[in-house]
């Protein structure tokens, strides 16, 4: 269940540029400043929907107070935590701006003209689906490794444009079109890969993804309430990417060999039990989603913008392996 809790009954009834959309769950100060980030932003129309999923009493009044009395602000609350996916779902669905901006709660944009840089960017172009923006660490000023979804080889043109195939979720844009004709985030992921299912979707309905090193977003990576690799992170990476894998075609033997990496990463880093769970429920989610390979243009296009600048999965695993075993990789 959803209520509303704080801000105004509803989005402006006519036309506008942006829903922003803010999942929160604790971090207080983080999110109190990722919601001013958002009001701050100018030459753009838009209104800002955060969501909580369970902060503490205390906590959930700090939020209260920064959108009490805003007509272009609303904070719902839902019964319980919904997961990253669905959450992004609901906060979705409650406006109606042409279109939909993610801001992670523990982030910022960079500048007060940032939403209207994404919105232009969508704009611009008629099968441009989603926009990814440069995420920086806020602490250091560098590019937020942490934050970095796409080839380790294009990670020196951070600061440029590219197409791509996915997009991070700390700081994004959606043209709602393409929202509404691929459905959404898929639910059943809970956490973890969310981005890189929905623009699957997307590439096969002929929509496409541009990286924008110059619209950034600064990353705060904060500790409060973040899913540790240690924990369940590693679980629902595994789980959702092999799932995915399938459920876009992928056999079962040729999923095998990621399976195989991902056994052997777990096992170094003490998470076998976590993986082979992860693996099992792969399965599972398997049978009820079926199997959808995408169309050849999708293929070609993930092709040219992803496969093509990356190492093979056995280069990356001797890479692994030899970073868990203080050795130089052989190439």
């Amino acid at each position: 269940m959803i209520r509303r809790i704080a801000g105004a009954v509803r989005p402006p009834d006519g036309p506008y540029d942006a829903d922003v959309i803010i999942l929160a769950l604790d971090r207080p100060e983080e999110t109190v400043a990722a919601i001013r980030s958002a009001l701050a932003q100018t030459g753009v129309s838009r209104h800002v929907t955060v969501l909580d999923q369970g902060s503490m009493a205390e906590n959930l009044v700090c939020l209260e107070m920064a959108v009490a009395g805003r007509p272009d602000a609303t904070l719902l609350r839902s019964d319980r935590n919904l997961g990253v996916a669905e959450g992004r779902n609901r906060a979705s669905a409650y406006g109606h701006g042409r279109a939909i901006v993610g801001l992670d709660n523990d982030a910022v944009f960079a500048t007060p003209d940032t939403l209207a840089g994404l919105v232009a960017a969508l704009d611009r172009t008629s099968n441009l689906g989603a926009v990814a923006c440069r995420i920086l660490n806020d602490w250091t000023g560098d590019d937020d490794l942490t934050s970095w979804g796409y080839p380790r080889s294009l990670l020196p043109h951070a600061a440029e444009r590219f197409m791509t195939t996915t997009f991070v979720g700390a700081g994004h844009a959606i043209k709602r079109d393409a929202w509404d004709a691929a459905g959404g985030y898929d639910p059943a992921l809970f956490f973890c890969w969310e981005e890189y299912d929905f623009c699957l979707r997307a590439i096969a309905l002929g929509w496409r993804v541009q990286y924008r090193g110059d619209l950034v977003v600064r990353h705060k990576v904060a500790a409060a309430r973040r899913v540790g690799w240690s924990g369940d992170r590693w679980f629902y990476f595994v789980r959702n990417r092999v799932f995915i894998g399938h459920k876009y075609g992928a056999s079962w033997a040729a999923l095998l060999p990621r399976m195989g990496g991902y056994l052997l990463k777990g096992a170094l880093n003490g998470l076998a039990v976590k993986t082979i769970l992860a693996l099992v429920a792969s399965v599972r989610m398997s049978r009820d989603a079926g199997c959808r390979p995408l169309p050849p243009d999708a293929l070609a296009y993930l092709g040219n913008h992803d496969t093509a600048h990356r190492d093979g999965w056995l280069k990356r695993l001797r890479a692994e392996v030899a970073v868990r075993l203080g050795a130089t990789p052989a190439l």
